[in-house]
């Protein structure tokens, strides 16, 4: 895999702001994480139908998709941020510009939604993203020190990212132990799962998955894994890191049915990598920023993920 890397982002550079899945509400959204930017000393451009609605997503494929690609060919633009995730990235994937993408690398961040892109981008154009903090979720409002100190250091430090730690008082903790290296890929789970079989989903053999997921039941988590498995993508990858599956609950508590530690239980009985659990990212209020890409180091004994590269240029 030929790995892009976009170069590092500097005070006064032009971020460009999108909405490429669910239109941000309240509208306010927009215009105080735009603030925010500026206050840091970068300078902001908003995508034309970035406040648009059409059903639950923010304007239509035709209006998403042409801001997306605006922001790919303006050479002004030296970022881009997803405002939100939500539903709706997976659409604009056979229609977006990659050789505007290839020709001039940018920033590009995202989470949840937006991990059907990033894993595009990666397979098509071989592309570092960052799956982090949004302007509309975590810096619209007053953000946590921890999540913005991790994620400005990685867009704007050429050396290399090292360690990415738990808050102290919140640690991973080790389920299979070993070391493993490997390029971090994954995201979203559910993401993830309804991009493989595609000509936009990248090759894991040799990666470290990092996982995550919101608000689904467990039955569907336990589908999920079952896909990866039956796929062969669990037998690929070398390493496992699980953070936060946020408010996902059974879709009837009243009948039969395994918690979740009781399925990542049965998953781990089918692996044989490293694996750490706990991992600070996914739809937390405070949360590292991965590179997906890049290189990693992982120590699941220790409970340790180190990114052995840098992730700009």
């Amino acid at each position: 895999m030929n790995i892009l890397k976009p170069p590092r982002l500097r005070r006064a550079d032009v971020i460009g702001l999108i909405s490429p899945a669910s239109p941000p509400l309240p509208a306010e959204k927009i215009e105080k994480g735009a603030r925010y930017l500026e206050g840091l000393g970068y300078r902001v451009k908003l995508g034309e139908h970035v406040a648009a609605q059409h059903g639950f997503f923010a304007g239509t494929d035709a209006q998403r998709l042409s801001d997306l690609n605006a922001m790919l060919n303006d050479p002004q633009i030296k970022a881009i941020f997803a405002i939100r995730g939500g539903y709706g990235s997976p659409r604009l994937l056979p229609f977006v510009d990659y050789r505007a993408v290839r020709r001039r690398p940018k920033i590009i961040v995202g989470f949840s939604d937006v991990t059907a892109l990033q894993l595009a981008l990666l397979r098509r154009t071989g592309l570092i993203t960052f799956s982090g903090p949004l302007p509309g979720v975590e810096f619209w409002q007053k953000p946590d020190p921890y999540t913005e100190e991790h994620f400005w250091r990685l867009l704007t430090s050429t050396r290399r990212v090292g360690p990415l730690p738990n808050p102290r008082n919140e640690p991973s903790h080790s389920r299979i132990p070993g070391r493993a290296e490997g390029r971090l890929l994954g995201g979203n789970l559910s993401l993830l799962v309804s991009n493989l079989g595609t000509r936009f989903s990248p090759d894991y053999r040799g990666t470290i998955l990092v996982l995550e997921d919101v608000g689904e039941h467990f039955h569907r988590i336990d589908r999920m894994f079952t896909q990866l498995r039956n796929a062969g993508i669990l037998d690929q990858i070398n390493g496992l890191v699980l953070g936060h599956f946020t408010n996902c609950k059974a879709s009837d508590s009243a009948k039969p049915h395994l918690k979740l530690n009781e399925i990542i239980e049965e998953v781990l009985s089918w692996l044989n990598v490293p694996v750490v659990e706990g991992f600070q990212y996914g739809h937390v209020a405070r949360k590292l920023t991965v590179p997906f890409g890049l290189r990693a180091r992982l120590d699941a004994g220790r409970g340790t993920l180190t990114v052995t590269e840098s992730a700009v240029v």
